[in-house]
């Protein structure tokens, strides 16, 4: 069993270690209330009611946890599954997907997300590790590890072989009927929820990985009810708190592990069963048991402030622009303030991502639902401002662009929504795509280190669904590069959408990575949790079919091999080079506050930052 000591000070959280809700109280999950029909006490040979209920506590309290079924591979499901099996080498760890597709990449070199270090926790439980003395961080493992982590489409057997099923499907916002725009779509929750209700053995520890509406868990006990009425399953709450491009970061040192469950005896047991898995790499400090429907709420309320928090800073910007302020220098002075914080103070085209907007859509309709309309509006802002910032920076371009873009080229770097990520869900890049394509560009050009070009074309293509055609090849004016110098080549202006390292204009700071912190303060994984020796041993890679259409493709996006984009290291752009390919006058739109003015100034390259004096439009 690997070491638990925390890479954090203890004193620095104050938790509870039990849930503050009374037992049997409303949060408690009803199937297994003392006043339910399938405990009622009778004369015809069934057991009475404490009878019934010592059954159900024993099965809880003698629960451990010898195997997983994760259902959904996606951003959540894959990583997670991967640190659980690498940090639990006991455990068999499966993710279930229907998508064929996705499961093969899993199952192979090409890893249909990416995310550092993903690659390296994926190759030790995916392939195992071959003969070694000793690999720190993963299990003390002397000799063999066997592989534990494994990927399928066969969700029903897997469901029913588990101790414990996470659920960490998708759940979008509703974009039709009652409360579109705002409520979360439940549908593929509700079909997964389904599935693990008619397939998983009685007993079964059944798992909130999604971000769910508060009391998603008495739906799943409703269908139990109905489905399942002599059978007990215990529901808990163990949200997900990822940031795209550190997730495997968070997952191996997070802040907080958050476990909800119902407070009678059985409803604690299994939340044990679950804090046992974790503690085997986290402190114990650092896991908080909470009743269910808090646990629920506690994500949504999470997202939400960070959210918030953006937008707050993202309105100053504009105050920076009117005034002469600099927004940098702001946000450095308030975030200094040790009761604010510096995290999440970086002006910038507004977020993205899946989780931001849609949460903070998720607790708007929660409070008018309540009829807290007050409460509604004030989070609805936030959305709203987020939506401003963005339509200000392409407005601004078009503005110093004459208003007219007609035979210019626009380059955009940087598609994902944050970097070191592959995710495009509700990227600001293609909100700016769209409103440029009004204009009547000669060529909108885009490049993204991380992305795959032909994931973002499928998405772009999306655009022409009721219009004229987008992508060059269909003969429109947006074209996906692989080279970011041929993206650049003749634009007359560039748009920086997204801060990936390699479009930097002064050197990477070396002592971040000497203090294992990354740039958002959070531990890198270290050589204790996936060091070189380890890597000397990986098993090999499963083989591709010889009609592998990643292989096919040639561009080695989502390849896991050693010279994939992910093991290679950042090599910032020439911007020398780009300026003496650039149509004049040379503009560079700053749409995250990360260029040098100066440096790039000194080059001929006119800038405009976000929060920099001249920017209002």
């Amino acid at each position: 069993m690997p070491s638990t000591e925390s890479v954090f000070d203890s004193e620095t959280v104050g938790v509870s270690t039990l849930p503050t809700t009374p037992d049997r109280s409303a949060s408690c999950s009803p199937a297994l209330d003392e006043s339910t029909d399938e405990h009622d006490g009778a004369s015809n040979g069934t057991k009475t009611t404490s009878e019934a209920d010592s059954d159900i506590e024993n099965k809880f309290h003698s629960k451990t946890i010898r195997s997983i079924c994760c259902v959904g591979a996606g951003y959540v499901g894959g990583p997670t599954a991967a640190v659980l099996a690498l940090k639990n080498p006991s455990i068999k760890v499966t993710v279930v997907d229907r998508d064929d597709r996705r499961i093969r990449r899993w199952n192979s070199r090409h890893l249909p997300i990416y995310e550092p270090g993903l690659t390296e926790v994926v190759r030790i439980a995916r392939d195992g590790l071959g003969e070694v003395s000793r690999v720190q961080g993963s299990g003390a493992i002397e000799g063999l590890r066997k592989p534990n982590l494994f990927f399928s489409a066969d969700v029903s057997r897997c469901i029913s072989e588990a101790d414990a099923v996470l659920i960490a499907v998708n759940t979008p916002t509703k974009m039709r009927g009652t409360g579109k725009g705002c409520a979360t779509d439940m549908t593929s929750f509700e079909a997964v929820a389904a599935e693990v209700v008619r397939h998983a053995r009685d007993g079964t520890i059944i798992v909130e990985k999604s971000t769910v509406p508060c009391r998603t868990a008495q739906m799943i006990q409703e269908m139990i009810r109905i489905q399942r009425p002599g059978a007990h399953f215990e529901i808990l709450s163990n949200p997900e708190f990822l940031a795209a491009g550190t997730a495997v970061q968070d997952l191996l040192r997070p802040d907080r592990i958050i476990i909800g469950s119902g407070t009678t005896p059985e409803g604690l047991s299994a939340a044990e069963a679950l804090a046992k898995v974790y503690a085997s790499w986290i402190d114990r400090k650092r896991i908080i048991t909470t009743n269910v429907w808090s646990s629920e709420l506690a994500k949504l309320v999470a997202n939400s402030m960070l959210a918030q928090r953006l937008s707050s800073i993202n309105s100053i910007s504009a105050l920076c622009e009117a005034t002469g302020a600099e927004i940098n220098e702001v946000s450095a002075a308030i975030g200094a303030d040790t009761r604010l914080g510096s995290k999440f103070l970086r002006a910038g085209i507004g977020f993205g991502g899946s989780c931001f907007k849609k949460d903070v859509l998720s607790l708007v309709y929660l409070a008018e639902s309540l009829n807290l309309q007050e409460v509604g509006d004030y989070w609805r802002q936030v959305v709203e401002m987020n939506e401003y910032q963005r339509n200000r920076f392409t407005s601004r371009v078009i503005k110093r662009l004459n208003s007219t873009l007609v035979t210019k080229k626009i380059c955009i770097l940087g598609y994902a929504f944050k970097k070191n990520t592959s995710d495009t869900r509700e990227a600001p890049a293609l909100e700016i795509i769209k409103s440029l394509l009004d204009e009547n560009p000669r060529e909108i050009a885009i490049f993204d280190p991380c992305c795959n070009p032909v994931v973002i074309e499928n998405e772009i293509r999306s655009l022409q669904n009721y219009g004229p055609p987008v992508l060059s090849d269909d003969g429109g004016s947006v074209k996906v590069y692989s080279d970011a110098y041929a993206a650049c080549a003749g634009s007359n202006a560039i748009l920086l959408v997204t801060e990936f390292d390699e479009f930097l204009n002064f050197p990477l700071l070396s002592n971040a990575a000497s203090s294992g912190v990354n740039s958002q303060g959070k531990s890198k994984i270290s050589p204790s949790e996936v060091n070189e020796s380890a890597k000397q041993h990986f098993n090999d890679e499963p083989e591709c079919a010889a009609d592998c259409p990643d292989c096919q493709s040639g561009t080695g996006y989502g390849d896991s091999s050693a010279d994939n984009v992910e093991n290679s290291p950042k090599k910032q752009l020439d911007w020398r080079r780009i300026s003496g390919e650039m149509q004049s006058p040379k503009w560079l739109f700053d749409g995250r506050c990360v260029i040098d003015v100066p440096k790039m100034e000194s080059l001929g390259i006119r800038v405009e930052a976000i929060g920099s004096a001249g920017w209002t439009v």
